[in-house]
């Protein structure tokens, strides 16, 4: 949506000090809360970015707006305050987009409310610029994440919800993860099936849209 300019960088990095952690924080944080302690243990209950950054992802998220952090581990067969070990790594996973989505609602705060205004011309379009860049990004990540495909957080939220034989079916999927998000994200594409395209951005334009209505 914007250029690749000094502001909408200083907003990706906005979220790669912030917003990728807090998404990875946060999926640690709800299985801790559920009772399992393998991301204490893995020193991931942090908001330290050099916790949860990956290198390959934080050069993506700064050069597309697209990109990811360090997978936080969490074992569903810890979490003791659920009976169905299902339903608590879905709401693990669940919690990472989740955060995203309420980054974005604060840092939309100052334009809903008009704060920008307060500033001079040239600095009140450059914040603007700034906090709608992290705000997409965000809102992207979210989306992103939330396709039900292994090994992103929707495939396990919808492994939560399904029927246990989906539910299986989609859990004998995870060895293959990688190899299905590169067939998903790049294979598909060369033969004019664009996954992102088609299904990430409208979901990303619909959230943008909903997030300055509320």
């Amino acid at each position: 949506m914007f250029g690749l300019t000094p502001d909408v960088l200083l907003g990706r990095l906005l979220v790669i000090v912030l917003g990728i952690p807090i998404h990875e924080w946060a999926h640690g944080w709800m299985a801790h809360v559920l009772g399992d302690d393998t991301p204490e243990h893995q020193g991931r209950l942090t908001l330290n970015p050099l916790a949860h950054l990956d290198p390959i992802g934080t050069l993506m998220i700064l050069v597309t707006g697209f990109g990811w952090g360090r997978a936080a581990r969490v074992n569903p067969y810890r979490m003791s305050k659920v009976k169905n070990p299902r339903v608590g790594m879905a709401l693990s996973a669940l919690a990472g987009p989740l955060s995203n989505v309420i980054q974005a609602m604060i840092l939309a705060i100052p334009i809903r409310l008009g704060l920008l205004s307060w500033l001079p011309g040239t600095q009140s379009l450059r914040l603007g610029e700034v906090l709608f860049a992290a705000i997409l990004v965000n809102i992207g990540l979210a989306a992103f994440n939330m396709l039900p495909i292994p090994p992103l957080d929707g495939s396990r939220v919808l492994v939560g919800i399904a029927p246990p034989k989906v539910a299986d079916f989609i859990e004998s999927l995870e060895p293959y993860a990688p190899l299905i998000l590169v067939f998903f994200l790049f294979i598909l594409p060369s033969f004019g099936i664009d996954l992102v395209r088609w299904v990430v951005y409208p979901l990303q334009e619909f959230l943008l849209k909903a997030l300055f209505l509320w």
